[in-house]
């Protein structure tokens, strides 16, 4: 592939059918036929803050991007107009117009997604029921929030504050903020929490199945996980990929021996210029990443 050294991040707004408008970001490469990577944010976090990984990814000879997700950052509704929508509309609705629109702007490119923390959750929901729109799913810090996923010694407290994020949003009409969790709107943490309650995704108005879709997904998946990460620890990593049989899963453990120095659930972004390129490895060539790697499997 070309360099990259053309262009600039351009700025998109992407119109959704009820009304929802999303800031999408692209940096494109100036080979337009290479990947593209949509960024997906984790709760509350804008899409800015990933724009060190997607410079990586550019410069490792990719297209990328990031969007704002519904109500966050530069997205509307605002979160203080206690905007009711869920998983479903995120996955549904807003996500098949962000693909639509990177695929206006970037034709010849194959979209690969990158979901960080409930962004990786709404990755591989959407690949699992469009998986002909999608050639690849990375996560990171993304891990199942089932409680019965968790290690022994911490199921009865996730279970509880599960169940407090539920009453607050039913008192409050949204989630303030806190636990490690940014503000939220209360349609959204219901998802959340019921999925945390039952281990099953379903979200509220949805008709899918989303449990036997992602038994069904056989896409390449790099799911990486940290050694310091307490909202996404890898047993609950583990227990996600348990739930996708059939996809071809590398999985990738970033601790002190992967070249990283920031390992935490959100610090890593500060290593970009390391993990950028391993991500652009996997996906171009299908090549595991340095450091502990589990279950890599033969791409298709």
């Amino acid at each position: 592939m070309s360099d990259g050294s053309a262009g600039a991040v351009e700025s998109i707004t992407v119109g959704t059918p009820d009304g929802a408008s999303l800031a999408l970001r692209v940096l494109p490469h100036a080979d337009q036929a290479a990947p593209v990577v949509l960024v997906l944010p984790a709760m509350a976090i804008r899409a800015g803050f990933y724009l060190p990984l997607v410079t990586a990814l550019r410069a490792a000879g990719l297209s990328a991007a990031v969007v704002d997700l519904r109500a966050q950052g530069d997205s509307k509704p605002s979160p203080r107009e206690k905007p009711r929508f869920g998983y479903r509309e995120l996955i549904e609705v807003d996500l098949p117009a962000v693909a639509d629109a990177l695929g206006r702007r970037l034709p010849r490119a194959p979209l690969h997604l990158f979901g960080h923390s409930l962004g990786g959750q709404l990755s591989l929901l959407f690949s699992a029921a469009e998986p002909d729109r999608v050639a690849s799913v990375t996560t990171i810090g993304t891990g199942s929030v089932y409680w019965r996923s968790f290690q022994p010694s911490r199921r009865m407290t996730v279970l509880a504050q599960a169940q407090a994020v539920g009453l607050v949003c039913r008192l409050c009409g949204r989630w303030p903020g806190g636990g490690g969790i940014g503000p939220m709107t209360a349609g959204v943490m219901a998802d959340w929490v019921r999925h945390s309650r039952t281990g099953r995704y379903r979200p509220r108005g949805s008709t899918r199945d989303y449990d036997g879709l992602l038994r069904e997904l056989s896409l390449p998946l790099l799911v990486i996980s940290l050694d310091r990460d307490p909202l996404g620890p890898e047993p609950t990593v583990r227990f996600l990929c348990g739930r996708m049989p059939s996809a071809a899963v590398t999985r990738w453990h970033i601790d002190c021996s992967s070249g990283l120095t920031h390992i935490g659930h959100a610090s890593w972004v500060k290593d970009s210029d390391v993990l950028g390129p391993a991500v652009a490895a996997w996906i171009t060539e299908g090549k595991a990443p340095r450091g502990r790697t589990v279950g890599h499997a033969a791409r298709h």
